[in-house]
């Protein structure tokens, strides 16, 4: 069967689930990765992974089915970055959706939804190997539900939600106030890979950044 996959980003994390996923299919599916829309080449089934773009009617046309997977209980946390937004507010739950990819954004009907616990104490690199390897599991279910190896019969998004959205995050969502205790901050400066996007705050005219790692003492 020949499959895409979308992930915009070459440096996200998810990469590494995606490439080890690919190598183990391999032998079974033909398989592209690409980065943007407009160098797919068409196939059974369409995968966008934390993609940035909108996929439009003439591209879903190349594949039978087109799905994205979006990490929020939809139709609520439609847009960017859902399950950042989701834990900073303080959840403890994400939800990962499948769903069939439209015009309008994270709209589709639903395959399936998985719920992932995330312990309180969880840092970013733990928070995403717990959504990328649901990921790859519903990755494995979209192929299965594809070829009828496991039906799904695709339901629509509730009408008795009103959908919500979140913007795309930028750098002052991770700003943190100097005036406020770590513990009520705990949940935003978690979720930030203490590497490349550390948390920081402004103080006496100078900034500071803030990085968190866990230590195991002996």
């Amino acid at each position: 069967m020949k499959v895409s996959i979308v992930c915009s980003n070459p440096s996200h994390p998810v990469n590494a689930f995606l490439e080890a996923w690919m190598k183990r299919e391999s032998n079974v599916h033909d398989i592209e990765l690409v980065r943007k829309i407009c160098h797919l080449t068409g196939g059974e089934i369409l995968l966008l992974v934390s993609c940035n773009e909108i996929l439009t009617h003439k591209h879903r046309a190349l594949y039978r089915a087109s799905l994205v997977l979006h990490a929020s209980d939809l139709p609520r946390g439609r847009g960017w970055s859902p399950h950042i937004w989701e834990i900073a507010s303080g959840s403890a739950l994400i939800t990962l959706s499948l769903i069939e990819a439209e015009d309008r954004l994270d709209s589709g009907r639903i395959w399936k939804k998985i719920q992932i616990s995330v312990p309180n104490n969880a840092l970013w690199d733990e928070i995403n190997y717990l959504l990328f390897s649901a990921e790859i599991q519903m990755i494995d279910f979209a192929l299965k539900a594809f070829q009828q190896i496991e039906p799904v019969e695709p339901i629509e998004q509730s009408n008795k939600v009103v959908p919500t959205y979140y913007r795309l995050r930028n750098k002052q969502d991770s700003c943190l106030d100097p005036n406020k205790s770590i513990a009520e901050q705990f949940d935003l400066i978690r979720i930030y890979d203490s590497n490349k996007y550390p948390t920081f705050f402004d103080y006496m005219g100078q900034r500071f950044v803030l990085k968190l790692e866990k230590i195991n003492d002996e």
